[in-house]
This record gives C-alpha cells, sequence and structure tokens, in this order.
C-alpha cells in the first residue's frame, strides 16, 4: 500500500520541505528526454514550488502553455540510520515522471491527489542529490478532468477544458522528503458507533512488518481517555465529546509499532467523533436533523492560482462563519490537505469531489449544461476503460487521504456528467460501488446533476445516497424579464423531484448569477447586483416550498479564473465575493437568511 499519510516529525518520523524557488523549463517539442534533461535543465528559469506558473507571467503564450514542461532542484540529504526515504508530492498536474540523480523514480496520473516515492536506494546521504520532475498538463478524453488539447496554427498545443474554470498547472502543493522506519504505519482508518453518552471506536491500522501496534487517545488537556492494542481492534471513550458545528472538539489519538517498551513508529492525528448518516428525506449529523448552507468553491485567488496559502483560507473560512454558512463542496477536484484540516478545526462540512468534471463532450459544456443543451452520448467512446480506470483511482486516492476528517461528511463522484442514457449508468454503477467498499464510515456518496438529468431522464440519481442538483433557473434559463418564467419552470422541475424524493433528501450545489461588483442599476438588469439578489430571492422561494430540499450550496463562494471567452469577462462572476474576497451585496441577503435558516 502507498501511503498518503500526511508528514509529520517526531522521535521516529521526520521530513524536510523542499518548498522553495526551483527550476523550470518549458518543452513544447516533448525533447527533454532524448535530451537528457533528468540529469538538469539546459536553460531554465526560477519558479516558485509549490506554485501555479500560469499568472506569474506577462506572455500570453506562457500563461496558456500546454505540454510538457519540467522542473528541477537540488536538496542536502542529512544522514539518517534504519530509516526509509521517500518523496511526497501534494499534487502535481495532471501527470509526473520523477527522477533522482538521473534515475527514474516513479510516476503518477492525476493532478489533485499526492503521491509517494520511494527513493532509499537512488539518493546519497551527506550529499547533494538532484531533483527532476517531467509534468504535462494536456487534457484528453481518459484524464480526470476531460477536454482536448488542440493544436494552433503556429504549432503550439492549447487546452481545450470541457469544464468552466482555468487549467491551472504545476507542481501546486508542496514537496517533502520524508523518513519513515523501516517498519511503518502505512495507513489507518476509523468507524463509529454511539451508545447513549459513549462512543465505540474501531480501527484498522495498515503496517509493513509483524509487530504490534497501540492505539492510544488523548483529550484536549493530555489526559489519555482510552487505549486498545491490535493492528485491528476498538476502544470505548465514556461521555463522549462529540465533533459538531458549534463544538468542533478534537481527540488526539497515537499509533504506535511497538517491539517491547520501544517504539518502532509513532503516527499521530486528530480525532473527531461524530456520526452522518441519511435517514429518509434527513441528514443527520450525531443523530440530529442538518441543513447545508454554504458554497461551491473553487481554489482559485489572484497571483497564486490554485496554490494554498493559510492566509487566504483564514480569511475563506472567516467570510464563511460570517455569512452563516455550514458547509462546502471541493468543486470540483479535492483540495490541499490543509482545506480538511483547518475545517475539522473550524467546524465545517464538507462534500469532497473527486475530479470527474467534463464528461460531456462539448467545449462549452458549462453553458450546455445550465441551458439543457444536447445530449452528447459520452460514454460510449472506445476511450471509455481507460477514463474509468483513471476515476477509479482519483476515487481511491480522494478516499484514502480524506477518510479521517470528521469535516468530510460526503463524496462527490462526480460533477454533470451526460446522464441520460443507460451507458452512464454502467459507468458510474462499478465506481459507486467501488467508492463504497472504500470507506469505512459508509459516508452518503452523491454526484450533481446538470439540468438534461431530469428525474424521467436520468439513468444515476438511484445511485446517489442524496440528490445533488446544478440549476441555473433565471439565468441560462430565463433570464433577465422572463424570471417569472424561470420560476414557474423551476417548479414545474421540482414537482418532477418530490415523487422521486419520498424518501430521499435532495440539495442544490450549484445555483448563481453573473455580477458585477461595480455594477447597479435599478430597475434591475442582468450582471447588476439588483439582479442578484432578485435571481437569489425567487430561487430561495421555490426551495422554501419543498419539505425534501435539505441543502442550498450557492454557486459560488468567489469569482474565479476560466479559460477566454465571450460569456466570461475575465473569469466567473457567480461570485458573493470578489476574487480578492470583498462583499458583493448578496453577501448580505446571504447572511440574513443563513442566520435563521436551520
Amino acid at each position: 500500500m502507498e501511503s498518503l499519510l500526511y508528514p509529520c516529525i517526531n522521535a521516529c518520523r521526520k521530513f524536510v520541505s523542499l518548498d522553495g524557488l526551483w527550476k523550470m523549463q518549458f518543452d513544447p517539442s516533448s525533447c527533454g528526454k532524448e535530451e537528457g534533461w533528468v540529469n538538469g535543465l539546459p536553460d531554465p528559469f526560477s519558479m516558485p514550488v509549490p506554485g501555479t506558473f500560469a499568472d506569474l507571467f506577462t506572455e500570453k503564450e506562457n500563461r496558456d502553455y500546454c505540454g510538457d514542461f519540467w522542473y528541477e532542484t537540488k536538496f542536502f540529504l542529512e544522514k539518517q540510520e534504519g530509516k526509509e526515504i521517500y518523496l511526497r508530492f501534494g499534487s502535481v498536474t495532471h501527470r509526473a515522471e520523477v527522477y533522482v540523480n538521473g534515475q527514474y523514480a516513479g510516476s503518477h496520473e492525476g493532478g489533485f491527489t499526492p503521491f509517494s516515492l520511494n527513493i532509499t536506494n537512488l539518493v546519497t546521504q551527506d550529499a547533494r542529490n538532484r531533483l527532476v520532475v517531467k509534468v504535462n498538463n494536456e487534457l484528453s478524453e481518459t484524464s480526470i478532468p476531460c477536454g482536448a488539447t488542440g493544436m494552433l496554427s503556429d504549432g503550439r498545443k492549447i487546452a481545450k477544458p470541457y469544464f468552466d474554470f482555468f487549467n491551472y498547472s504545476g507542481i501546486q502543493r508542496s514537496v517533502q522528503v520524508t523518513y519513515v522506519p523501516k517498519e511503518s504505519i502505512q495507513d489507518y482508518d476509523t468507524s463509529i458507533s454511539l451508545n447513549g453518552n459513549d462512543a465505540e471506536i474501531a480501527y484498522t491500522v495498515w503496517t509493513n512488518g509483524d509487530h504490534e501496534v497501540v492505539a492510544e487517545v488523548f483529550d484536549r488537556k493530555g489526559n489519555k481517555t482510552a487505549e486498545s492494542r491490535g493492528k485491528e481492534s476498538s476502544f470505548v471513550i465514556e461521555n463522549v465529546h462529540l465533533w459538531d458545528l458549534d463544538d468542533p472538539y478534537l481527540y488526539s489519538i497515537v499509533f504506535r509499532i511497538v517491539d517491547g517498551d520501544q517504539d518502532i513508529d509513532k503516527y499521530p492525528a486528530k480525532l473527531g467523533i461524530r456520526t452522518i448518516q441519511v435517514q429518509g428525506k434527513k441528514i443527520l449529523l450525531n443523530g440530529k436533523e442538518i441543513y447545508l448552507k454554504g458554497y461551491g468553491k473553487h481554489e482559485d485567488f489572484e497571483v497564486i492560482g490554485r496554490t494554498f496559502n493559510y492566509s487566504v483560507a483564514k480569511r475563506d473560512y472567516a467570510l464563511m462563519k460570517w455569512s452563516g454558512a455550514n458547509c462546502f463542496r471541493t468543486s470540483h477536484y479535492p483540495y490541499a490537505e490543509e482545506w480538511y484540516q483547518m475545517a475539522d478545526e473550524e467546524g465545517f462540512l464538507i462534500i469532497d469531489e473527486v475530479p470527474a468534471v467534463g464528461m460531456m463532450r462539448s467545449l462549452m459544456n458549462f453553458a450546455a449544461a445550465g441551458a439543457g443543451g444536447k445530449d452528447t452520448r459520452f460514454f460510449i467512446a472506445d476511450t471509455i476503460p481507460q477514463l474509468q480506470e483513471n476515476h477509479k483511482q482519483a476515487i481511491r486516492e480522494m478516499i484514502q487521504r480524506d477518510k479521517n476528517h470528521p469535516s468530510v461528511i460526503a463524496f462527490s463522484i462526480f460533477n454533470e456528467p451526460e446522464t441520460t442514457y443507460q451507458e452512464a449508468y454502467d459507468y458510474f454503477k462499478p465506481l459507486f460501488d467501488y467508492a463504497r467498499s472504500l470507506d469505512r464510515q459508509h459516508r452518503p456518496l452523491t454526484g450533481a446533476l446538470l439540468v438534461n438529468s431530469t428525474p424521467d431522464r436520468c439513468h444515476c440519481h438511484p445511485l446517489c445516497d442524496f440528490i445533488s442538483l446544478n440549476r441555473y433557473y433565471g439565468w441560462y434559463i430565463a433570464g433577465g424579464p422572463d424570471l417569472p418564467d424561470a420560476e414557474k419552470a423551476f417548479r414545474k422541475e421540482m414537482d418532477a423531484w418530490q415523487k422521486i424524493c419520498e424518501d430521499k433528501p435532495l440539495i442544490f450545489t450549484e445555483f448563481g448569477a453573473d455580477t458585477s461588483a461595480f455594477e447597479h442599476k435599478l430597475p434591475s438588469v442582468m450582471w447588476s447586483q439588483e439582479y442578484q439578489n432578485e435571481y437569489y430571492d425567487m430561487n430561495f422561494r421555490v426551495m422554501d416550498s419543498y419539505d425534501f430540499i435539505k441543502g442550498e450550496l450557492v454557486w459560488n463562494f468567489a469569482d474565479f479564473q476560466t479559460t477566454e471567452g465571450i460569456m466570461r469577462v475575465n473569469g466567473n462572476k457567480k461570485g458573493i465575493f470578489t476574487r480578492n474576497r470583498q462583499p458583493k451585496d448578496a453577501a448580505f441577503l446571504l447572511k440574513k437568511r443563513w442566520e435563521t435558516k436551520s
């Protein structure tokens, strides 16, 4: 098993960050390997790692670069006796080949989850070592997310995403050299059962050896509350302090591989004790009904693109709390791990989404999705088996990485695919089954359905534990002066879903209207802040009319960058906040609603 555990430092483990300025070089002719770039880049420029390269240039050709590109750095490796040495990448978008001292170390497909490579036999200790990474950011109908790669008349490749966000690329998350014992903890998971005031925690710890495992739990004050032995066992915490929205209490859990009184390995983590389930039309947290209020988001900010930044994240959580939100969806890919760690601490709920977006063959599929464009019968191509394999890998890595976070209450397996043919069900059914087999906590599974996926035509909504809809009545459908007709059409669709949702909740994972932060108009017009408020007022009237609707995640938390196009003014402007996190008028409308909505 490849360990995706977040790095830590203690008496048994150590890591060294490789973040900083690296060398980088574009390789439009894909000649780097043939010319020996694995041994050093011939004509590089500096580039921050982690970093999104696109917004750091002033030339369009560099911002929009598509194809192979290379990174290089050198690092001194301190000698550590009896340790295995790994390279851990938080993410490389979208695929990477890694070379250490000119030797191939491994590769990874998928740009939003971590991977780790054993380099023990490739490095020289007490010496400087060379690390070279070949990256490729091309899109295809087998990549997750989906798209195409075009060719301009001057011979340059260009990304053609089937999705409405910028194809940010590079080594976008942190890189570490990690030292772990030869016999080490590879992974762990937990499941939770509540019995009155007590909680039973069952756990499994995977190791690569035969020595015994000890699990210990401590409360916030450092008092030991439970202990158990064995790689697969359980313990009971009496008078348990549950993790909840208003009180995100976290215990500490420490797993140790022991040999008598000696620790062979030790891995500490946070433990939030809570249950999540769907029961009839209700979503229950710790047995109590909750209503999901919040946002679809993007990892997106000026200059840094998709690179994680603690200050930006802290500001985002502060704004979400201010507005009365309790939930967000990681649209449309797993976010950096630090987002989940902060959500555990801040008391936020996360719908964690795999990067399965763009599964509709249209370069403008976001427009077609919003307006009910024609079907594309996507899931019949000869590329589908490879796409499904990449999709399966992305699900496995997302769940393996994020399964122990109390903030993660559901996994989303897709966003806006074509679902109106049997082939879509045949594609997604084994992926839902696979996801269910991986998650010991049995979180609900869902996927966001576009407007073509109506209850009478969609083949995939039965796979979902709760239904998630992306709907734009009043924007892509019957916008502006036609808003009354939009409301009528919206209610007609909800009447149809009501027949489906007799024992299943439904949430909205997207609804919104593009809005300029500088545009005011009386009477309102589309793109004005007045119209954005009217749009939300109409949508909320409809949602409040149906008791099976159990959540509303607005699209989007903040304005974000997209590919250039006639529908986008320097990006998508559906944000409740601007790209630099200042409120539009709708922020105050949401705050007033969500502070009293439960």
